[in-house]
């Protein structure tokens, strides 16, 4: 699971990126997995709470539509926004959102889904290009500091063969994860051969209010 270790190294680093009581949005911060992450600051979890009907909402901070943020204008210092834009109607609008709360340099650090299988059934809607992605940042008033792939090609086809296993009755899993996840690492080390990088699980982006 590279994508998601990849995204705790970038959400450690973002956190000791902001100094003490920095005013941080998690936007579409689901069950608040990240808050431990930003102890220093002044975290703020937000979600419309419909996502996963298993998941505990209840020690966000505020419920809400991330198309109508209920928060004045420049009012955060950061936003965390992890693999959640593919769950609003309108990700524009929702960044648009973002950017009106956002004061002057505010920092953004994005995690969308481009190659993800169906989730949070049914409110899934959209995947990312790195084209879409820089058109509707740029048009919302961010300046792209980086964005870049979450992997490649092998990277996607080993988290393939890994996801495999759930199509199996569970007493055949674990007989076929003995060939399976050896393979699936050994082929996750090919991914230097991807040097375009157009198969990935996913982008993440850091961007600042401009």
């Amino acid at each position: 699971f590279h994508f998601e270790t990849l995204i705790v190294d970038h959400v450690t680093a973002f956190a000791a990126q902001h100094p003490p009581r920095a005013r941080l949005l998690d936007a579409g911060a689901g069950e608040g997995q990240y808050k431990s992450f930003f102890t220093r600051q002044n975290y703020i979890g937000f979600d419309l709470g419909i996502g996963d009907t298993t998941w505990n909402y209840a020690s966000l901070d505020c419920l809400g539509d991330l198309l109508r943020l209920p928060f004045r204008e420049a009012s955060f210092d950061a936003f965390l926004s992890v693999v959640t834009l593919e769950h609003v109607t309108n990700p524009t609008l929702a960044l648009a959102e973002l950017s009106r709360t956002a004061r002057p340099g505010a920092r953004l650090l994005l995690i969308a889904p481009a190659e993800w299988e169906v989730h949070q059934h049914p409110h899934d809607y959209f995947r990312f290009t790195h084209y879409a992605l820089r058109h509707m940042l740029t048009q919302t008033g961010w300046h792209i500091d980086s964005l870049t792939p979450g992997g490649g090609f092998f990277r996607l086809l080993s988290r393939r063969l890994m996801n495999a296993l759930q199509f199996f009755p569970s007493w055949l899993m674990p007989l076929l994860a003995i060939p399976l996840v050896p393979l699936a690492l050994l082929v996750a080390q090919l991914d230097f051969l991807d040097s375009r990088r157009d198969f990935t699980l996913g982008y993440i982006v850091y961007a600042r209010k401009i």
